[in-house]
């Protein structure tokens, strides 16, 4: 989105074999955002096991988040150098064997590279390439397709935490991680669902010598950066750094920031903080369902309205709504004690949670436009994996130092809020006009100021992932023979 001007072949299917991406895109957000937290319900277990605080325990689940996304940038190399579909097999690999090695721990930190590094590392390299590929294969339909995609993470929450419980009742927590292990070779069939889109097939290329491209390495599955030849093609970076340049990438990697420092606490706190009020422990895990089901409505629901005509160009707006929305329900909850109260909480929580997920990627998408997405959100998940490291690992020390829980939510609930008003109000001052004339299409929906000269580059151009099977090829500067180029419309990042 955000190029300008005519367009050769078709555009993204919007339907067909994406449905297909679609699902497996499902169970993949699902596995990445909810396993994290239903690990959560072994905590008590591990603590006594090995005589370790809650703040000590927390890090498992902290190291996860932070690993699916700090290795954001790795996850995106990975991707445009061999494909989405080899980079996810691998990763359901690595996720599997963590959480099975993990059920042999014996130590703390064999856990912490375990359960922590190599399964957040096997989730992240399932994550991103998900997400790619779902926004190859859907242009018109994205609001509500990133909004089914994102309802994975409820359902699997929902599921996966009395799965635990029972798991960690029956089996005792290595055999919970051992099962659950297994559970995650999923990631692998899944993995195997994501082919390229279709296309009308590669252009023919000459090299230097006259020579054309062996046609059968273009054809290969998954986004991939070739070679330039001399005869002034250029190629895309592995990672587009200069998208840090753009003030709508830095508005949002800065709420992303504010936004991970609170947002998952409550999530990973509730049902501990439940059991410490004298919840039953079943009833306590099943408040994390509770979570789940309301936000399964949430999330498709949210993107379906993000997707109507008069509210997409104004999808940060909605989106900093949704963040005050889940910051205040955190500051009016702090001192729900009873099982009702923490009900309601999980409604409210649930709800504004859900909007959150459902957003937060279509908000990115806008930003940066397809071309770029890949580098960005590689960018903005290892700027969220510092602020996941500090967020939930504090919030226990500070439970374990203070034996209240009351001030973590009025902590959390102030970050998440605060990044709301900033994206806001940023959006608003920073954003709502170009910095020279009137707002074109390209910038419509929060775009950043270096749309504008990369559609200029690319309009005589198919966009990525139309006009080649590859779906993320290079972005292409024409050859002299094709037309004149505008010097300073040139496209930053890609080499003359």
């Amino acid at each position: 989105m955000g190029a300008s001007g005519p367009r050769r072949g078709p555009g993204p299917p919007d339907g067909g074999w994406g449905w297909a991406v679609l699902g497996a895109c499902f169970v993949i957000t699902g596995f990445a955002y909810g396993f994290p937290k239903a690990v959560s319900v072994f905590f008590r277990a591990l603590m006594r096991d090995f005589g370790a605080g809650y703040s000590d325990t927390a890090w498992v689940s902290s190291i996860m988040l932070a690993m699916l996304y700090g290795t954001g940038p790795v996850s995106s190399i990975l991707v445009t150098r061999f494909g989405c579909r080899p980079v996810m097999l691998v990763g359901g690999l690595l996720a599997s064997a963590g959480m099975i090695l993990a059920s042999f721990a014996t130590r703390l930190l064999e856990l912490y590279l375990t359960a922590g590094v190599l399964t957040g590392l096997g989730l992240a390299l399932n994550f991103q390439p998900s997400l790619i590929m779902l926004g190859l294969y859907f242009e018109r339909r994205r609001p509500l397709a990133n909004g089914l995609a994102a309802a994975g993470s409820p359902v699997f929450l929902s599921a996966l935490s009395p799965l635990g419980q029972q798991l960690l009742e029956h089996f005792g927590w290595r055999g919970g991680f051992l099962l659950l292990g297994g559970l995650l070779l999923n990631c692998c069939a899944c993995g195997a669902v994501m082919r390229p889109p279709p296309g009308p097939g590669p252009r023919p290329r000459r090299d230097s010598a006259g020579d054309a491209p062996d046609e059968a390495e273009a054809h290969r599955a998954g986004p991939r950066v070739r070679e330039a030849p001399s005869g002034g093609r250029t190629r895309r970076r592995l990672l587009d750094v200069t998208v840090c340049a753009d003030r709508a990438f830095a508005v949002y990697a800065v709420t992303k920031f504010l936004m991970a420092l609170g947002l998952f606490v409550p999530a990973i706190l509730l049902v501990n903080y439940a059991k410490d009020a004298g919840v039953p422990d079943s009833e306590a895990a099943f408040l994390l369902s509770i979570v789940g089901f309301v936000d399964i409505v949430a999330r498709p629901a949210c993107g379906a309205l993000a997707g109507l005509a008069r509210l997409r160009p104004h999808v940060a707006y909605l989106f900093s709504l949704a963040l005050m929305a889940n910051g205040l329900t955190d500051l009016s909850s702090a001192r729900a004690r009873s099982y009702g109260a923490l009900v309601a909480f999980c409604i409210a929580f649930g709800l504004s949670y859900g909007m959150v997920g459902a957003l937060q990627f279509e908000v990115l998408m806008a930003a940066v436009g397809a071309p770029r997405f890949p580098s960005a959100l590689g960018l903005v998940l290892l700027l969220e994996a510092v602020a996941v490291l500090i967020g939930p690992p504090s919030a226990g020390r500070l439970v374990d130092a203070l034996k209240n829980y009351e001030i973590i939510f009025y902590l959390a609930g102030s970050e998440v809020a605060l990044a709301g008003i900033f994206m806001a109000v940023a959006t608003y001052c920073c954003l709502r006009r170009p910095r020279d004339g009137p707002p074109s299409p390209g910038t419509e929906g929060g775009a950043g100021d270096e749309e504008e000269a990369e559609a200029e580059v690319d309009s005589d151009l198919p966009p990525a992932g139309t006009e080649e099977p590859d779906g993320l090829e290079a972005v292409e500067v024409p050859s002299p023979g094709t037309g004149p180029l505008q010097p300073e419309k040139t496209e930053p990042g890609l080499d003359s």
